[in-house]
């Protein structure tokens, strides 16, 4: 199939990340994907619930250290709000404490954002039907060690 054929479903995307990151590079990459679609993008943890409620999105990919509001907090406004919609939390370090959290936040995967994005784009297909995916660097330690994330100013 060309790249530039989406099939007539595709996976709709809110992804909300670090605007310092170099910008929409992960939204680019993703975008590469035939049956993946990023809908939207936000730089604030206070912008997922109000954006998604807008956009509708099936799968909302957040990194968990976000101005404003936290990337679990946000996860946890969207279970209660955008129940429809699947949360893939993205952290820079395994850290098992936000794991923990994640889960009690209702968020369907727990991801290191570093790694390839044709696994983070085999996480987002596979949340879609139901499974929870957690990155290995985050199920090998203990849940309940490190540290609570707390939003960024």
């Amino acid at each position: 199939m060309p790249r530039d054929h989406r099939p007539a479903k595709s996976v709709r995307v809110l992804l909300a990340e670090d605007p310092d990151l170099p910008s929409g590079a992960l939204a680019i990459l993703l975008g590469l994907e035939p049956d993946i679609e990023v809908v939207a993008q936000v730089g604030r943890g206070d912008e997922v619930t109000r954006t998604a409620l807008g956009v509708r999105p099936d799968v909302a990919l957040l990194d968990i250290e976000l101005a404003g509001l936290s990337g679990l907090d946000a996860a946890a406004e969207l279970r209660d709000e955008v129940p429809d919609c699947r949360v893939l939390l993205l952290a820079t370090f395994g850290r098992p404490g936000y794991l923990r959290r994640a889960m009690a936040a209702g968020a369907a995967g727990f991801l290191v954002k570093d790694g390839p994005v044709e696994e983070l784009a085999r996480s987002i297909r596979r949340v879609l039907t139901g499974e929870t995916v957690i990155d290995p660097a985050f199920a090998a330690a203990s849940p309940d060690e490190g540290p609570v994330a707390e939003a960024a100013p």
